[in-house]
């Protein structure tokens, strides 16, 4: 099983994965627009939220092409089924199991699963990613990273998710993280659309400095 290589070239394209936990599919559209408008590129609906395969298919229907969109906290093979269904490329999960991993694989999707040690992230590999969510990343910190992708294979991915800030991008970035995933950083329910633009955007500059 191997990664769609189509879908890696979106999200290293720019690789910041925005995270929409409890995000109501009635303000599916108007939250991606604003999101895409900042420079996202890379939306994930976690399957915790309200209805989240109709916000998957709102934000689908609704979003250019070169956004990919997608579900997190998948922690069955049967709701990658139903993220391919609702117009999914992305699969995200907390944890490393390889029956998600493959499922992934096999229905054409782009694969992102939780690690947290080094036995996680080469069973991830073997599964067939190559792209992995260092979760919780506060709970490590940069140097934890750096310490992991020394021994992890070239090619491989590590994103950062969890309490990471636009402060902290540069000191990760420069530990070896190749994207991040963000969270309350970016978006709750409660933020209004204004405040999510300007989280969003400050975000998106902080990782274009890195580059």
């Amino acid at each position: 099983m191997n990664q769609d290589t189509s879908l890696e070239q979106q999200l290293l394209q720019l690789p910041l994965v925005g995270i929409l936990r409890g995000l109501p599919p009635p303000q599916a559209a108007e939250v991606g627009q604003r999101l895409y408008a900042a420079g996202l590129r890379a939306l994930e609906v976690p399957l915790n939220s309200p209805e989240p395969f109709r916000s998957v298919r709102i934000l689908r229907d609704t979003l250019p092409a070169d956004c990919l969109v997608g579900t997190g906290t998948v922690l069955e093979p049967a709701d990658v089924q139903r993220t391919r269904e609702a117009g999914g490329q992305l699969v995200v999960a907390p944890n490393c199991d390889p029956r998600v991993i493959g499922a992934a694989l096999d229905a054409g999707l782009l694969a992102l699963p939780g690690v947290a040690t080094a036995t996680e992230a080469f069973t991830a590999l073997r599964a067939g990613t190559r792209h992995l969510k260092l979760f919780p990343a506060n709970s490590f910190g940069p140097g934890y990273l750096k310490a992991l992708r020394e021994v992890l294979p070239a090619g491989s991915f590590l994103y950062p998710v969890g309490g990471v800030g636009a402060a902290a991008i540069a000191d990760w970035v420069a530990a070896g993280a190749a994207g991040f995933g963000f969270g309350g950083d970016l978006y709750r329910p409660a933020y209004p659309l204004d405040e999510l633009s300007e989280r969003a955007a400050r975000l998106v500059a902080a990782w274009r400095a890195t580059r």
